[in-house]
């Protein structure tokens, strides 16, 4: 009788074993399968090829100006910025206490943002001379830069750059609509355009005004391509230079454009809009005793691109400008 009673209690301490073996095996599986989970990738292509990037991204830093706009309206938090870069238009950064500044193109505080302890940064443009000491300041950090490459078209690249940013943030609807939205502009600014009248892009900066080439030109130079405009002027040369190249009011007066496009490159500044020299391009231009017979300024056909453009470069901004263009455009042939 006893060693039936000592039979049964080593089955039932058997099976307990086994149970419990099963039951570890299990927890075991389960807990690698929510690890796997925690340390999923997402992977996109930027610039300079293929991505892995952890997720989930928790701490965000951009120093990209094409796009704090997007991030904002997507509700990403960020946790580095350079702060004198960020449109005063995107309240959610600018000037905003629990973003730690990295300081200006110029003068950049690249350990500021190693101290941020990003796991991604959205690199560009003005910063993209950096992105060698962002690498190396931030191993443990996922570097992506979408700036727009030299020698694709810009609105190509634009809409790369939101496809990439809409992937790795999980907004893909959201990038699609950015994109048709784009798209939709650039056709209306090209059904309403009459290829008859002549073009003139200029940028306004410190009461001068400076020459914006076609194709190469700051901001309204790729505008040329997209929507095939016809120059009012073309000069050897031209560059991409942030104020403009040179020009004399007198030769754009000799080239009488029908149409102008202004960039007011200090109204987009914070420090240069609120200093007390400060010009509005719209006085320089309206000062200028030479242009007072030019058509586009008797016929009021000019067209001023959003006060933030010279900083916010980004795609929404392009839909905003030629969604003005169209409307200007349209009502020209009213």
């Amino acid at each position: 009788m006893a060693k039936l009673r000592y039979s049964l209690v080593a089955a039932v301490t058997a099976a307990g074993l086994a149970l419990t073996a099963c039951s570890s095996e299990e927890s075991s599986s389960t807990a690698d399968s929510a690890a796997s989970d925690s340390t999923s990738t997402v992977t996109i292509e930027d610039n300079f090829g293929t991505q892995e990037v952890a997720l989930p991204i928790e701490r965000v830093a951009a120093t990209d100006n094409r796009s704090f706009q997007i991030l904002a309206d997507w509700g990403i938090d960020l946790v580095a910025a350079p702060n004198t870069l960020v449109p005063s238009t995107v309240t959610e950064y600018k000037d905003n206490p629990d973003i730690v500044d990295l300081g200006s193109h110029n003068e950049p505080d690249l350990e500021a943002l190693t101290a941020a302890e990003p796991d991604l940064v959205v690199n560009g443009q003005r910063f993209s001379q950096y992105y060698e000491d962002i690498s190396t300041l931030n191993p443990d950090a996922a570097i992506v830069e979408l700036e727009p490459r030299d020698g694709e078209p810009l609105d190509d690249e634009l809409k790369r750059q939101v496809t990439e940013l809409g992937i790795l943030f999980e907004k893909e609807a959201e990038a699609e609509a950015i994109i048709e939205d784009f798209d939709a502009a650039v056709a209306r600014a090209q059904a309403a355009y009459d290829p008859e009248q002549t073009v003139m892009a200029v940028n306004v900066s410190g009461g001068e005004i400076g020459y914006i080439a076609p194709s190469v030109g700051r901001t309204f130079g790729p505008i040329f391509d997209m929507l095939d405009l016809t120059p009012a002027l073309e000069v050897d040369g031209a560059s991409d230079d942030h104020q403009g190249d040179d020009i004399s009011v007198e030769a754009i007066a000799s080239a009488n454009p029908d149409w102008m496009l202004v960039l007011d490159r200090d109204a987009g500044i914070s420090s240069l809009r609120e200093a007390d020299e400060f010009q509005p391009a719209a006085g320089v231009l309206e000062g200028a005793d030479a242009l007072d017979n030019v058509t586009a300024v008797v016929d009021g056909q000019i067209v001023y691109a959003p006060e933030d453009t010279y900083l916010n470069e980004s795609i929404l901004t392009y839909t905003e400008i030629l969604n003005e263009m169209a409307d200007a455009f349209e009502a020209a042939q009213q």
